[in-house]
């Protein structure tokens, strides 16, 4: 039996690996904005649930959220990074106002979250920290540059997170979901710039069609990729990254090969600047 900490459990994939740990047997300390949307899905608060207001962009409410949970269930030993959204707009349309705010969320409540959980796993030398990025954090799109910036960041404190912790054995792995059929592209969790550029129809434009008319019909299982989540933390050697759904899988092997295709076809250009 795990404590898991779990950021943005209110809805979506956070809300769905809440539910699918405690229905395991696993007891859960459930972090969100609005604490009364994780209660209402648990009326009566049960007993392997401890739901707290925390904002993964306030340190001070982060480190309250974790010495509670200590206070009622004595550790922690699953980290999930799960709160933040997403924005749409192309790169030039994309305010510094809604940027920095993006980032704020996506990358630095990451690293708030990590700095007030971490010091107990790192003294327990046992745990694993799971940060939810998504697929357009490895290959990213028109449109949705810097949502997946905010991701390819993740992606970089998880690789440097991963060897870092290992020799304390605390694992890390981040899970790069494709589309699934949450609230993710609904007005609570994305948010569109209302700029738009005419020169970037073509580039942009189809992106942003996409997305309007994917809601609700995104072909992923969020409670199944809950169970993913939860299996990959019972696993003896867990990933580094983890996919979830076909078009992750796609959209990953297609960046592994171009990147392919463009080394070999540079190569010699690369190899060629040896003093």
């Amino acid at each position: 039996m795990s404590v898991w900490f779990v950021t943005g459990a209110s809805r979506g994939l956070g809300a769905e690996i809440t539910r699918e740990a405690l229905e395991r047997g696993h007891r859960v300390i459930a972090t969100a904005r609005d604490v009364s949307a994780v209660l209402k899905a648990y009326p009566g608060e049960p007993d392997g649930l401890l739901a707290v207001n925390a904002d993964v962009t306030e340190p001070a409410q982060l480190t309250a959220a974790v010495e509670a949970g200590l206070a009622r269930f004595g550790r922690i030993d699953v980290v999930v990074n799960n709160a933040g959204y997403g924005l749409v707009g192309a790169i030039e349309e994309t305010s510094d106002e809604a940027a920095r705010a993006l980032f704020d969320v996506n990358v630095f409540g990451v690293l708030n979250t990590l700095r007030a959980t971490l010091p107990t796993l790192r003294a327990q030398r046992s745990g694993h920290v799971l940060n939810i990025g998504s697929v357009g954090g490895f290959a990213t799109a028109p449109a949705v540059g810097p949502y997946g910036a905010s991701k390819f960041a993740l992606e970089g404190i998880s690789e440097a997170l991963h060897a870092e912790l290992a020799p304390l054995g605390v694992r890390v792995t981040i899970v790069e979901p494709g589309g699934f059929r949450t609230d993710f592209l609904s007005d609570s969790s994305l948010r569109t710039e209302p700029a738009v550029i005419p020169d970037y129809t073509e580039g942009a434009g189809p992106v942003r069609a996409a997305l309007i008319q994917n809601a609700g019909r995104q072909p992923g299982d969020p409670a199944k990729a809950a169970r993913a989540v939860v299996d990959v933390t019972e696993a003896a050697e867990p990933p580094l990254r983890l996919q979830l759904g076909a078009d992750a899988v796609e959209r990953v092997e297609a960046k592994l090969d171009l990147v392919r295709r463009e080394l070999d076809r540079w190569r010699q250009v690369a190899l060629s600047t040896a003093i």
